[in-house]
C-alpha cells in the first residue's frame, strides 16, 4: 500500500527501510551528519523533515529545525522527483532546483552516505 509522500507512515517506511539497508548502515557507521530537508510549494504547505545521521543512531523527523549542518531547500516537485530517481540529485544542484547552505564540505565527504540514503528509499511505494 502507498504512503504519502512526507506524511508521519512516509517517515516510518523510510526509518525501516534506512534500518534495513545494508549500503546505508555501512555508509552511516562513519558518518555525523544533520540535514533539514524544506519542501516548499507542497499539497501540506511549505514543510520539511530532518535527517539525523550518527554512528550510534539515525532521526528523521518532520518539522524544521535551524541547527543542523545542512540545509537543503526545494519545491515539491523536485523533492518528488528526486525521491522517484526522475530527478539526479547533482543535476538539481547545478540547475538551481535545489539550494544547499551550511557546512558544503562535510556534505561532500559524506556522499555515499547520502547516495546510499535514495537507494534505501527508493523501493517505497510512495503516493506524490
Amino acid at each position: 500500500m502507498a504512503v504519502k509522500f512526507l506524511s508521519p507512515e512516509w517517515l516510518s517506511e523510510v526509518t525501516t527501510a534506512l534500518e534495513n539497508h545494508q549500503g546505508f548502515q555501512e555508509a552511516a557507521r562513519d558518518m555525523e551528519l544533520a540535514i533539514q530537508f524544506n519542501v516548499l510549494e507542497s499539497p501540506l504547505g511549505d514543510t520539511g523533515y530532518h535527517l539525523m545521521i550518527t554512528p550510534q543512531a539515525i532521526t528523521i523527523a518532520l518539522g524544521v529545525r535551524e541547527d543542523l549542518d545542512i540545509t537543503i531547500s526545494q519545491n515539491y516537485e523536485t523533492a518528488a522527483a528526486i525521491m522517484k530517481g526522475d530527478l539526479n540529485v547533482q543535476s538539481a544542484f547545478i540547475t538551481g532546483k535545489i539550494k544547499v547552505a551550511g557546512n558544503l564540505a562535510k556534505l561532500m565527504v559524506h556522499r555515499n552516505g547520502i547516495e546510499q540514503w535514495l537507494a534505501a528509499v527508493s523501493d517505497i511505494d510512495v503516493e506524490y
